[in-house]
């Protein structure tokens, strides 16, 4: 799908990936991105990703489903990759794909629609040190805290 006009010119530009380290037990990587639109030189505007956050929102208590693309299940790269079309950018399907799909950034600097990665796992950064997910089978689409996931 090509990228609007309004993804072509962004009015502040969102950087990609971070790397997180968490401690619990172990220690785990986590990372984030901020996507790309399909056209390399042009980044998701803040307003896109509020767009892709405020779509990935409206379907909380929808169904996890491996594999899954909505509009009715997800599974959590269905999830974002739904919410970024519906905002009007196109993302791969899988959570490796996806990871590849923008660039990096520090945690600290997380903006709403951002891309945040654990291990086998995703999720969409929507402030205040929360994310939108599908986390598993027998759950359904959730807000969770960052620090406790």
């Amino acid at each position: 799908m090509p990228a609007r006009s309004s993804a072509s010119n962004p009015a502040r530009l969102l950087t990609t990936v971070a790397l997180v380290l968490g401690l619990a037990l172990s220690m785990f990587v986590t990372t984030a991105i901020s996507p790309a639109t399909p056209r390399a030189s042009a980044m998701i505007t803040a307003a896109t990703g509020e767009r892709a956050v405020d779509w990935a929102r409206s379907r909380e208590g929808a169904r996890y489903s491996y594999g899954a693309i909505g509009p009715n299940s997800f599974d959590c790269s269905g999830l974002t990759m739904y919410a970024y079309r519906a905002a009007g950018i196109s993302l791969p399907h899988f959570t490796g794909a996806q990871i590849g799909a923008g660039r990096r950034v520090a945690y600290a600097d997380l903006q709403p629609g951002d891309l945040v990665f654990f291990p086998g796992h995703e999720g969409m950064y929507v402030g205040n040190g929360q994310m939108v997910h599908a986390p598993h089978t027998g759950t359904v689409v959730q807000l969770a805290a960052l620090a406790g996931y």
